[in-house]
C-alpha cells in the first residue's frame, strides 16, 4: 500500500474543520460528543482520511470515557503507535499507518483479551456497515 502524502491545504478541502483539527493537527474532540462513542452497529471502522480499515465492531467496548474504545486494531499493519510526551504523563499516540492521521491514544486499562484500550476520536473514523 502506498502511503498517502498530502499538504494541510489539500486535507482542509476534504475534511470537516473538526476532523482536520483532530487528524492533521493532533487535536481531541470533547468526550461524549462524537457520533461513535455509544454506537453499536456491526461492521468496521475506517480512517476518515483514507478509508483504511482500522477496527472491527466486535472489538469495541464501552470504556465509560466518552470516546469510541477498542481492545485491538483490525491488524498490526492498520495503525502506528508513537510515544507522545505532549502532556505531563507519557502516552502512546495512535495514527493511521496509511495516511498518518492522528486517531487517538492507547492505554493499558482495557478488557481481556488484550488489556488495551484504543481510545479513538469519532471525527477521525467512519463506519462501514457489515452488509456493505
Amino acid at each position: 500500500m502506498t502511503k498517502i502524502d498530502k499538504t494541510n491545504e489539500e486535507w482542509k478541502k476534504e475534511l470537516s474543520e473538526e476532523s482536520f483539527h483532530v487528524t492533521r493537527l493532533g487535536g481531541t474532540e470533547r468526550p461524549f460528543s462524537g457520533k461513535y462513542w455509544d454506537f453499536d452497529e456491526e461492521g468496521s471502522y475506517i480512517c476518515i482520511c483514507c478509508d483504511t480499515p482500522l477496527f472491527k465492531s466486535d472489538s469495541k467496548f464501552d470504556a465509560g470515557c466518552g470516546w469510541p474504545s477498542f481492545f485491538e486494531p483490525l491488524n498490526d499493519d492498520a495503525i502506528d503507535e508513537l510515544s507522545d510526551y505532549s502532556l505531563l504523563v507519557p502516552r502512546t499516540e495512535v495514527r493511521c499507518s496509511n495516511c498518518d492521521a492522528h486517531l487517538g491514544h492507547v492505554f493499558n486499562d482495557g478488557p481481556n483479551p488484550t488489556g488495551l484500550r484504543y481510545c479513538i476520536n469519532s471525527v477521525s473514523i467512519d463506519f462501514k456497515d457489515k452488509k456493505e
